[in-house]
């Protein structure tokens, strides 16, 4: 049976290991850190799966700013490598992106794979630039309400802390 609960701070240690284990040891200095770093995530959308009690996957959300206007930044997400292939990622995305929409954000940005984000309705942004040295093909976004990346554009900015 899943547990699928708000990350606390008693499982930061645990997130960090499992997000260690599933991306490459200088994860930390890509550019998407640097918008994260000194700013608090969104923590009703940073989520954990537990299965009796063992850390399956995990999410997390940041706020950014993108032309003035503020955006939800998703990532990373991951699932422990013994689980992958069982749903969970996705399990994490439609609760999550179904939360933050009742929760009246209006816009989802993240750096990945467009082929794999295409099913959670992701499409790449073009007028949106992450910091460098981010590929911008990889740059996504999903409207969670209708014509909010509408003229939305220009660089992607570090939110107020």
């Amino acid at each position: 049976m899943y547990q699928l609960e708000e990350e606390t701070d008693a499982d930061w240690w645990e997130v960090e290991a499992l997000y260690d284990l599933c991306f490459a040891p200088g994860r930390t200095a890509l550019s998407s850190y640097r918008l994260r770093d000194g700013v608090s995530p969104v923590r009703p959308l940073c989520l954990t799966l537990r299965e009796d009690g063992i850390l399956a996957a995990v999410i997390r959300y940041w706020p950014v700013l993108v032309g003035g206007q503020r955006v939800l930044l998703l990532g990373p997400v991951a699932v422990h490598p013994t689980r992958q292939g069982e749903g969970l990622g996705a399990l994490l995305m439609h609760e999550s992106l179904a939360e933050a929409r009742r929760l009246g954000w209006e816009r989802v940005l993240l750096v990945g794979d467009e082929p794999y984000y295409r099913r959670f309705g992701f499409s790449k942004l073009d007028e949106v630039e992450m910091p460098p040295p981010t590929n911008p093909d990889r740059v996504l976004g999903l409207e969670l309400s209708a014509g909010a990346w509408d003229g939305v554009t220009g660089k992607v900015e570090k939110a107020p802390a």
